[in-house]
């Protein structure tokens, strides 16, 4: 079940910060969109890093500065990231291994083309494992696709 390869369950053209955007920006975006991870990319979409709610805890500033310091300044640089062709067992162990809750994808040239969480391998495993109760539940990924476009609408 882990063969099948990451593009499968990632989430493509994830929400994104730049490395000059505020944290109290960052901020909004993952309480708005309620996500835990923001992938740091450049104009060119360029993976440098990503910030989490983790990294804002550490930091152990108050809200009011978050308007003064900049998402490169606190985001983790070294990330581990994998290829749409790698396979979702990759993930797993990753995740593992390292306890990440998130991992970009890249292509070869390292262009941001998506992100796979814990929550993505949970519900590609329960799928596969019983598929006629998987449609039973409000998968939180389409409930927060859905809110997504309609904040932008």
């Amino acid at each position: 079940m882990m063969n099948e390869k990451v593009k499968v369950i990632m989430t493509k053209d994830p929400i994104t910060v730049g490395p000059k955007d505020t944290l109290e920006k960052a901020t909004k975006i993952l309480k708005d969109y309620r996500i835990e991870h923001l992938p740091v990319i450049d104009e060119n979409k360029k993976l440098l890093g990503i910030i989490s709610f983790f990294d804002l805890w550490e930091l152990d500033k108050s809200h009011d500065e978050y308007k003064n310091i900049k998402v490169e300044d606190v985001m983790t640089k070294r990330v581990a990231k994998l290829n749409p062709g790698d396979k979702v067992g990759s993930v797993a162990e990753i995740f593992l291994e390292n306890l990440f809750e998130a991992i970009p994808i890249v292509d070869d040239e390292n262009t941001l083309v998506g992100i796979v969480t814990m929550l993505d391998v949970v519900w590609y495993e329960y799928k596969k494992e019983y598929p006629r109760h998987y449609g039973d539940f409000v998968h939180f990924k389409d409930y927060h696709m859905e809110n997504i476009k309609n904040k932008e609408d």
